[in-house]
């Protein structure tokens, strides 16, 4: 089970990086637990500067922007 992380405030990218995230680990039938953070002091301490940003099991992979399906396929 992959533990997936969704960094920002809430503005669209965000929401839409979450549901592009919950909708592939489905579709490729992959367990996953998604979290929403949306505290700034808990993204800071990623060291993201841009959101969304995305972390998989412990690791940054993505900042700044929706990622593409191609990607988070990858990241699963």
């Amino acid at each position: 089970m992959k533990n997936v992380k969704v960094l920002g405030t809430g503005c669209a990218n965000c929401r839409n990086t979450v549901k592009l995230i919950e909708e592939v680990a489905r579709d490729k039938g992959v367990e996953i637990t998604l979290e929403k953070v949306e505290d700034i002091q808990a993204i800071m301490a990623y060291q993201v500067m841009a959101t969304p940003g995305v972390v998989v099991d412990g690791q940054v992979v993505h900042a700044g922007g929706v990622p593409t399906r191609s990607k988070i396929e990858g990241w699963l």
